[in-house]
């Protein structure tokens, strides 16, 4: 059944809708579910990795760093990496919009499981919390995708005002969030983050029959025999992980195996490493594609390495960014001292402001505007550079001073600019070189990119205490500003590869 407050207004797409400030209104639908989606993920995240550092004394889980950092690292790797297999479900058994629905359930009940005392619930909260965003994530972006009809010029700066709704959510969760988590307490913190995503569900449920029938149905290959082969093999396959994830449990519950969080973040990574290898074997040399699509996912893979590196800078807002805040960095302007997790808001007010610019910018330059592997090298460069300013700044705090607020505001101002360089045209481009049978899992390999990038993101923050921070500053600077020279390298051949997508 649609998921619609009036099933029998699901029309075909809207693409000549203009009721939402010149886009279609189910844009609004989506902008508002994405917002509060990413209210619950970013409160949550802004209060997790303290959390788990806090003494349990005052409810906190007294983990030392290098725990904290893998399960961080674990939790935002895996969060970003279940958008594949959401994604594939969506193609090949639910269509996007039952998914929306079914993750913004599952990160309701993952949200609420946090708020229960005890390291079991900590942990089932956090497997609700993957796989609900995982199903939800990718799926509502590629909605926005099927708004607009091919070669519909609104297409980037509709994506363009969906990510301000990100960054809205994200914005105010922090102040909330991480207001009661760290004045009041930690589960009642993830509490508020809970009801953001319930009150966004709603809303969505409502207000989607403005979306017509876009994500309303899998994938088709336009042959019945085969879609319903496709969707059985779907079923069978997300039926042995869960068995298989059943068996990895009941092994650990009664002792034949023994896993910790750091290993199995370790274990993680190798799987990313793999999964990426298999993937894009498949897309480039073995899979039933046409030549120009194996052309254009080439050039998803430039991007895709690009876009991991970049979110593995970015993404240390949360982890060792985070423990800088609370350990290194004065909490005090104007005589008030407030929570360190406040420092989270930065980042979205940046976006906020300066988004409308960007999508103003694009458009004004014309046929000069750069092309999107040339926005991802700016994108790299000024995340590289965000981190260079911090080296002086960390040094002046190995003698047990802190630094002034402005350090980490203008790390954040220059992350921001490289993000709004190549987060809003990545997930564009995404839409633009997918073949068009395969969008949701397309989008999920997006996702994967940024999967990675949370995994070593939380690798930085697992050697916080054993490595000078000028030193991992330093190097993750170093490692940004190197792959955007790359990237600046390959511009000219990846535009070939995407066969006239601008």
């Amino acid at each position: 059944m649609p998921i619609s407050a009036n099933p029998d207004a699901a029309l075909e797409a809207p693409h000549d809708d203009r009721s939402f400030f010149g886009h279609p209104r189910g844009l609004a639908t989506l902008f508002m579910t994405e917002m509060f989606e990413r209210f619950s993920y970013y409160g949550m995240r802004a209060i997790l990795i303290l959390f788990m550092v806090d003494s349990i004394g005052k409810g906190g889980l007294g983990f030392n760093d290098q725990k904290a950092g893998s399960v961080y690292g674990l939790y935002t790797a895996m969060v970003y990496l279940m958008c594949l297999a959401g994604g594939w479900v969506a193609d090949r058994i639910t269509g996007q919009r039952r998914a929306v629905l079914i993750g913004g359930i599952l990160i309701s009940c993952g949200e609420f499981a946090l708020v229960v005392p005890g390291e079991a619930f900590f942990y089932l909260g956090l497997v609700l919390l993957m796989a609900g965003t995982g199903m939800l994530k990718g799926n509502v972006s590629t909605i926005v995708g099927q708004l607009y009809a091919p070669g519909d010029p609104r297409r980037d700066s509709g994506f363009s005002i969906f990510y301000m709704g990100i960054n809205l959510g994200a914005l105010i969760s922090p102040i909330f969030c991480g207001y009661v988590g760290q004045r009041i307490s930690w589960r009642l913190g993830f509490g508020v983050a809970g009801l953001g995503m319930l009150f966004g569900l709603i809303q969505f449920v409502l207000t989607s029959r403005y979306l017509g029938t876009a994500g309303l149905h899998p994938a088709s290959t336009g042959d019945a025999v085969k879609d319903r082969q496709q969707t059985k093999s779907a079923a069978l396959g997300v039926g042995a992980c869960l068995g298989v994830l059943a068996l990895f449990g009941v092994l650990a519950a009664v002792g034949v195996i023994t896993l910790s969080p750091t290993a199995i973040s370790d274990g993680l990574g190798w799987c990313l490493l793999g999964i990426s290898v298999v993937v894009f074997s498949w897309l480039i040399f073995f899979g039933d594609w046409s030549p120009v699509e194996r052309k254009r996912c080439a050039a998803i893979f430039v991007l895709f390495v690009s876009s991991a590196l970049f979110w593995a800078a970015y993404e240390q807002a949360g982890s060792s960014l985070s423990l800088f805040a609370e350990r290194s960095t004065d909490c005090t302007v104007l005589g008030y001292n407030f929570p360190a997790s406040w420092y989270q808001t930065v980042q979205p007010v940046f976006v906020i402001a300066l988004a409308p610019v960007f999508a103003w910018l694009w458009l004004a330059m014309g046929k000069r505007e750069p092309s999107i592997p040339s926005k991802f090298m700016y994108g790299l460069l000024f995340g590289g550079l965000a981190f260079a300013i911090l080296v002086p700044a960390a040094g002046m705090t190995l003698g047990g001073g802190k630094a002034g607020p402005w350090w980490l505001t203008t790390t954040y101002f220059l992350q921001t600019l490289g993000e709004l360089c190549l987060s809003p045209v990545g997930l564009s481009a995404m839409t633009k070189l997918a073949p068009e049978r395969a969008a949701g899992f397309m989008m999920g390999i997006w996702f994967l990119s940024t999967s990675i990038g949370n995994w070593l993101a939380g690798r930085a923050a697992s050697v916080y205490s054993s490595m000078p921070l000028p030193t991992l500053f330093g190097t993750v600077a170093a490692l940004s500003i190197g792959a955007a020279v790359v990237m600046g390298l390959l511009i000219r051949p990846t535009v070939r590869l995407m066969q006239g997508v601008k």
